[in-house]
Order: structure tokens, then sequence, then C-alpha cells
């Protein structure tokens, strides 16, 4: 039976890149490697016809080769393509690291990652602020030392790997390693378990601890804590704790990355006759002039006035947007005196109307 085109096997141009080579190959093997199809020869197959024309166009030499002559560059060689493996450690530790969780080869467990969920005030993440935190996770037993041994007591060599913590298989044409079943990759099995945390060699604990969180964070955003995450089983290292920040509703202001923006209210007489107000601001209140002639819906910018940005270290700004306060509870004199300022301003709404339907129908005239 005659071979089929290396770059028909791989699903892939002849021009492919060397990178878009090693995807199509990390593709096929991930799909027909023989752990995901067991009893299964035609997967094999295409398993060892796909890493076949991979040991071939990921070498730049036996690719040229290839392209010249096709297969009968390799012939008398037996399938020269095999004879260097340089470039496959890195993509059969991805692919074997997928079936077995261990980038082929047996790694020492690690302890798992912890959430801690904290809310903070609009203030806090602007000025930043240092937290204590409680919270409770998987410590290292005290009384074992984290071995899972009995006091007078110590671990075993695991007789199935051998104290290596893996074993070696064949697959296809490599010999590789996956994680020992009996001590799950420890090396060593605890006889005689401690009975303060059962063999497990960890014992749950609640921990405090000081959180800093930067000026400048952001809802959403996270902060880790290498190391503080649970213990690991069998004294590895230990997880890392992820504190995921989310900021409270504010009752004032509204935050859009750095820029701070909030409204503030003007009387009538602020508003036609300009004048000062005072605009609250994340450092405290602060007088701001209103010019005369001010409409609902203006926007002022207070400079500086808003959140540190944590990237460039940079402060927003703070937008005011001013509204026209209409009191629905007016004293007498109040009242007497617009009523007085009724009569004198007339009806210019309706005059306004004119003059915009004369606007209107000049653009169509």
């Amino acid at each position: 039976m005659s071979k089929r085109d290396y770059y028909e096997v791989l699903g892939v141009p002849r021009d492919a890149s060397t990178d878009a080579v090693k995807k199509a190959y990390r593709k096929a093997a991930l799909q027909f490697h023989p752990d995901r199809n067991p009893d299964n020869p035609e997967a094999e197959e295409k398993f060892k016809e796909a890493t076949e024309a991979y040991s071939v166009l990921s070498n730049a030499d036996n690719r040229r080769k290839y392209d010249q002559f096709g297969h009968a560059a390799f012939s008398s060689g037996g399938g020269a393509g095999f004879s260097d493996f340089s470039g496959f450690e890195d993509i059969f530790g991805d692919i074997f690291g997928a079936f077995f969780g261990t980038g082929g080869a047996a790694r020492a467990r690690s302890g798992r990652d912890l959430r801690y969920n904290l809310e903070i005030t609009l203030e806090e993440a602007a000025s930043g602020i240092e937290k204590n935190i409680v919270f409770s996770r998987a410590t290292s037993c005290g009384d074992c030392g984290g071995n899972g041994a009995a006091k007078g007591t110590s671990p075993e060599t695991c007789k199935q790997c051998n104290g290596a913590g893996q074993v070696r298989m064949q697959q296809g044409f490599f010999a590789v390693s996956r994680t020992c079943p009996v001590c799950s990759g420890r090396g060593q099995i605890v006889v005689k378990p401690c009975s303060s945390c059962s063999g497990s060699g960890r014992v749950s604990s609640e921990t405090e601890l000081s959180v800093k969180i930067p000026a400048g964070i952001d809802e959403g955003q996270r902060l880790k804590l290498r190391g503080e995450g649970e213990a690991a089983p069998g004294g590895g290292m230990a997880g890392d704790l992820y504190i995921v920040i989310s900021i409270q509703p504010h009752k004032v202001f509204v935050r859009q990355d750095s820029e701070i923006i909030c409204e503030v209210p003007i009387t009538y007489s602020q508003a036609v006759l300009g004048g000062d107000t005072m605009v609250p601001t994340l450092d405290g209140e602060i007088n701001m002039k209103i010019p005369p002639g001010t409409p609902t819906g203006k926007t002022f910018r207070l400079k500086g006035k808003g959140i540190v940005d944590m990237h460039s270290g940079r402060r927003g700004d703070q937008h005011v947007r001013t509204y026209i306060h209409v009191p629905t509870n007016l004293t007498d004199r109040q009242r007497e005196l617009l009523e007085e300022l009724s009569g004198i301003e007339g009806t210019p709404a309706a005059n306004d109307s004119r003059t915009f339907f004369d606007k209107v129908k000049d653009l169509f005239d």
C-alpha cells in the first residue's frame, strides 16, 4: 500500500509554517492516540502515520528533501524522518499531559488553588487599603509533618514503581511515563496512617491573612497570593489563593475605568445667574463655579479627581453633570416671586417653537 502525502496526512498546505505543522500534528495525535482509542487498530495506524509525517515536515532538512523527492528521499533509510526526534519532546509533553495530567512525566502533586471573594467600597478601591480576611484551607498536618504516617513510623517505598512515582508504558513508537496508579505519583505508601489526618497529611484549619489592595483596582480583578492555597498531599508545593474583587455600588458616583461621574443639582437662579455649588469628590467636598446660563445636562470636568490607573499611574478625572432642581413645595414668597417672573418672561417657549419650525421649513425650501 502506497504512503499518503505527508501534507495530506496532517491536512496542511505545502507552504504551511512550522507552527501550523506542529498544531496540525498535535490535533491529530490527540484524536488518534491509542490511549483515547483502545483496541482500535485503525486509529493507532493513523497515529503512526501522523507521527511519521510530523517527523519529516517539522525538520527543515527532511522537509526540503521530501518536497524535492517525495517518499523516495527516505526509502533507503527505512524512514529517515524518525532518526531525529528533536522537537518531539515539547509537543509530546503537551500531548501526554492532556492524557495523564503530568506533562509527559510524573510531577509532584501541588495543592489546590483557592478563591476568596472580597467586597470593598469605591473609596477603598480608589485609595487602596489593607484588609484582613479569614478563610478555611487544608494545611500540612503538624503531627506527622505532612507525610501522613503515624508517629514513630514512616511511609514505605511503593513496590509498583519502586519509589519513582511513575511507571513506564509503550505508546506506539514511544515509551512514555505515567503516574503510578498505586501511590498516585508520591512514590511512597502509608502503611500506618496518622490519627490526626487519617493518612492524608493535611488538616483543615482557619487562616487569617492581611491582604494589600492596590489603589485603582477595579471590579472583577484578581490578586494572586502565591503559596497561600491548600497544602499539597505528600508535601508538594502549596496552591495559590486568588482574591477576586467586587466593588459595592455607590450612592453618588458611577465609575468608568479611571473616570468618575456624578450628578449635582443646581437651582434655577444658579443656572441663569451663575454662582457656586458644593460638589462631592472622592477626596471630600469642593466648591465649583457655575457659569451664567448653565442648562440642564451641562457637564463639567474636574481634572485629577477620578481614580488612579493601575497601569499608567495617571489619575483620571471627575465629570460633574448638572441638572436644574425643580422644587415641589414652595413657600408663599417663592410662589409670589415666580409668578412675577412668569409675567415678565411672557411666553418665550412659543416664540422659540416658531423659530424652530421656521428653521425646519428653511431646510426644505
